[in-house]
């Protein structure tokens, strides 16, 4: 089977034509899924000129059956939960705020991580372009999108190189616009449409957001 894409990178530029009509507009920042996301979205807030940064979502897995998930926590402090689950796990209440606040400070920790410092965007009023590499499941962005609902952005793009086609259609129920550049009917898996699919690094994400935020501040000089 011929690859769709080479690497990352190349993945977000084509991304990135399919969202010229947000470039050069103050009102749009890019958000990429760490870590395999955050290549792709560099590509992507280069080519339009807006600022970079990630959204970490965090699963809430019920304790004793980890793999299910009660909800997620994401950046900004919001937390989802699916009120399905959360009702069938004896004394929710208490087993939630435990794994709440051991995923939250992995979540904290990741953050400053990455940002090295620098403080979490403002999302509020504002269109955010979440990006990753490919969608398999959608369980994260489903998250993400949901917890973007609550940070108060305006408009939510969800842009992916790649995914399932009954996947990306959930997702277009939950975010303002979808991008799927690629829905192959007989779907596997998202690294089968890369020549080089190796793992992103957290060195790599650090860098590519530093090198994003040095780029941005040298135009606005």
């Amino acid at each position: 089977m011929e690859r769709a894409f080479s690497n990352r990178a190349e993945a977000g530029r084509q991304l990135a034509e399919k969202l010229e009509t947000y470039a050069g507009r103050e009102d749009v920042i890019v958000l990429g899924l760490p870590r395999g996301g955050v290549p792709v979205a560099y590509e992507v807030a280069k080519r339009l000129n807006a600022p970079l940064d990630l959204f970490i979502v965090r699963k809430l897995g019920v304790p004793g059956f980890e793999e299910l998930a009660a909800g997620a926590i994401a950046s900004g402090g919001v937390r989802v939960l699916n009120q399905d689950v959360v009702r069938a796990i004896p004394y929710a209440t208490e087993a939630i705020e435990a794994v709440t606040a051991k995923e939250t400070a992995e979540l904290r920790r990741r953050e400053q991580i990455y940002r090295e410092g620098r403080p979490a965007p403002e999302l509020h009023d504002k269109t955010v372009i979440l990006v990753d590499d490919g969608l398999a499941t959608g369980a994260t962005m489903r998250a993400a999108v949901k917890a973007l609902r609550q940070s108060g952005a305006a408009k939510i793009v969800m842009a992916v190189p790649v995914g399932p086609p009954d996947t990306c259609q959930e997702i277009a129920q939950e975010a303002d616009e979808t991008i799927c550049l690629i829905t192959p009917p007989f779907f596997q898996a998202v690294g089968q449409y890369y020549e080089d699919f190796s793992q992103t690094s957290d060195d790599d994400v650090r860098a590519l957001l530093t090198r994003a935020a040095q780029e941005i501040s040298s135009k606005q000089q």
